[in-house]
């Protein structure tokens, strides 16, 4: 029982740096043009900052998560977690938009490799058959700062200063570190697997191919949840006001469908839920598209695809860990990445049609193509794996 506790201790550490993580990942996009304003800069300007992060996430991952070979799980996710509170204060002392945007990218270094490691540690510290529901625990502190970090952040950086938000985020990565230091079990560095083990994780075309649908998969609901302010005010007609419960409403969907996909994980197998969830996505993008200029409406559908986006979360990073075999926590980081060139793409993606005229509806529509393609990637895996099992099977039965 006493290391039973000890774990949900641990746990609670991680999902206080899931928080801290999508916090700082987050809010900026609230606080953009308090930043443009007191840096004398551009909105498009300030907006080099969350690009500067997200590029500092998909250095980070492989990087930082390759040195971690020797040392303890619970030694490095404390000298992760230190990193990330020291840049992440100092970007609050940020005087000018050179040094800024230095900060946000060296914050941005510790993301992946934390959350990837931390993912393989929840599994360990899970009880038997408990290994999603403790990486959804981790990732609900990431969509718990959606629903309370975010709007908290936001209103400190408009009332009093942007500054304010990044001390805020230094607060929470104070507290992830005591509790990783009090809490976190001294858990043994994992055994070094052979080279040729480790190249084979790292080679293992379902592993990349996991990595190709996270990026393009998970795209689809970036592409909607990027231009979800307009949608708000220039199609459903709504107060921009509303933008800020809007958001709020996306956030709880994320918490239910965080726990929904680790359930989904369990009853079929993570890949088949991914395929689910995507699947799901698809549709619910589609019918926010025709629907999207009922304002009653666009607020219920905000909810459900926040909830059906965030079933993908815990499958998928269990899936990657499953098929990274001798390099489980350089793939589980390298997810991370992963999730967040899907920020920068459907971003970009969905822009297109918007630039070109066709309404911001449009984005709605990329993001659907884009989760379709996610689901193709899926299926087409599962037909590949059937068909390898088969194969194994003659093989056994001829001999």
């Amino acid at each position: 029982m006493k290391k039973e506790v000890s774990n949900k201790k641990a746990l609670l550490a991680l999902a206080i740096s899931g928080f801290g993580i999508g916090l700082t990942e987050f809010v900026i996009m609230g606080i953009l043009p308090d930043v443009a304003g007191a840096m004398d800069i551009t909105i498009p300007q300030a907006g080099h900052f969350i690009a500067a992060y997200a590029l500092g996430v998909v250095v980070g991952a492989p990087l930082l998560t390759g040195i971690s070979k020797k040392i303890p799980p619970h030694r490095m996710l404390l000298m992760l977690m230190i990193w990330f509170t020291v840049f992440n204060t100092l970007s609050a002392f940020s005087a000018n938009y050179g040094i800024m945007l230095i900060m946000r990218f060296f914050s941005g270094l510790p993301h992946g490799a934390f959350f990837g490691i931390g993912a393989v540690v929840a599994g360990r510290l899970a009880r038997e058959g408990k290994a999603a529901q403790a990486i959804a625990i981790m990732f609900a502190g990431l969509t718990v700062a959606n629903v309370i970090g975010v709007p908290i952040g936001t209103y400190l950086g408009h009332e009093y200063h942007w500054s304010t938000s990044f001390i805020m985020v230094g607060v929470v990565g104070v507290l992830t570190m005591a509790g990783i230091f009090l809490w976190m079990p001294k858990l043994k560095e994992e055994p070094l697997t052979s080279i040729d083990r480790q190249e084979k994780g790292i080679r293992n075309a379902e592993l990349w191919a996991l990595i190709v649908l996270t990026t393009i998969g998970t795209g689809g609901f970036f592409a909607w949840y990027s231009y979800i302010a307009p949608l708000i005010t220039q199609v459903a007609h709504l107060s921009q006001n509303m933008v800020s419960y809007a958001m709020i409403l996306a956030g709880l969907g994320m918490v239910i469908g965080n726990f929904m996909g680790a359930k989904m994980a369990n009853l079929f197998s993570p890949l088949k839920a991914v395929a689910i969830s995507l699947s799901t996505m698809v549709l619910v993008l589609l019918v926010n598209t025709v629907l999207a200029f009922d304002p009653y409406a666009v607020m219920v559908l905000t909810f459900v695809i926040g909830m059906v986006s965030f079933t993908v979360a815990t499958p998928i990073q269990m899936a990657i860990i499953n098929t990274a075999k001798g390099s489980e926590m350089l793939g589980s980081s390298m997810n991370q990445s992963a999730f967040n060139m899907g920020n920068a793409s459907g971003a970009y993606l969905a822009g297109l049609p918007i630039a070109y005229g066709y309404g911001v509806t449009s984005a709605g529509f990329i993001g659907a193509i884009l989760a379709f393609l996610g689901v193709t990637i899926a299926v087409g895996l599962l037909l590949y794996r059937k068909q390898k099992s088969r194969r194994r099977r003659g093989m056994v039965f001829s001999n």
